[in-house]
C-alpha cells in the first residue's frame, strides 16, 4: 500500500504496481484486461482490510457479481500506476467498490470503474446478508 497522488485522496486502500512488459499486447499498450486485474488486486486489499475473511461464516464469502470499466487512457510499458479502492454502497447482499486506477507516466487517472461483490453462501448457492460486522468496519474505513 501507498499514499498516492491527490486524485486518489478518497480512497483509503491504494495499491502501486509496476507495469509489466507483458501487460502489453500487440498494438503496444496494457491489454484491457490487465486493468480488471488490477481492479482486482486493490478490492482483494480492501475486503482483507474489512477483515471479511474473519468476519464471514464458514462457506460464506465474496463472489463478484459484476465490473465496469472505463477507459480513459492508454498505458504503456515502462510506467507505475496505483489502484485505489473504496466502498461505494452497501446494499442488503452487495458492497459496491469503486476503483480508480493512476498513472505515474499521465499524472492522472487512466481508467475507473465498478465493482459489485455479493455476499455469498457457497454451501446454499445463494446471496446472503451482508454481516453487521462487516458493515461496521466499511464504515470505520
Amino acid at each position: 500500500m501507498t499514499s498516492g497522488p491527490s486524485e486518489l485522496s478518497n480512497f483509503p486502500v491504494q495499491v502501486a504496481m509496476p507495469v509489466q512488459w507483458g501487460d502489453q499486447d500487440a498494438l503496444g499498450h496494457v491489454n484491457a484486461a490487465c486493468y480488471l486485474t488490477w481492479f482486482e488486486t486493490a478490492r482483494v486489499e480492501l475486503l482483507r482490510r474489512l477483515g471479511w475473511r474473519r468476519i464471514a461464516a464458514e462457506g460464506v464469502g465474496p463472489i463478484v457479481a459484476s465490473i465496469t470499466c472505463n477507459y480513459r487512457r492508454p498505458v504503456l510499458h515502462p510506467d507505475t500506476v496505483i489502484i485505489g479502492a473504496r466502498v461505494e454502497r452497501v446494499g442488503r447482499t452487495s458492497v459496491q467498490v469503486e476503483h480508480a486506477i493512476w498513472s505515474e507516466a499521465h499524472s492522472a487517472i487512466v481508467a475507473d470503474g465498478t465493482s459489485t461483490v455479493v455476499t455469498y453462501d457457497y454451501e446454499a448457492k445463494c446471496p446472503t446478508p451482508v454481516p453487521d460486522e462487516l458493515r461496521a468496519a466499511i464504515d470505520s474505513l
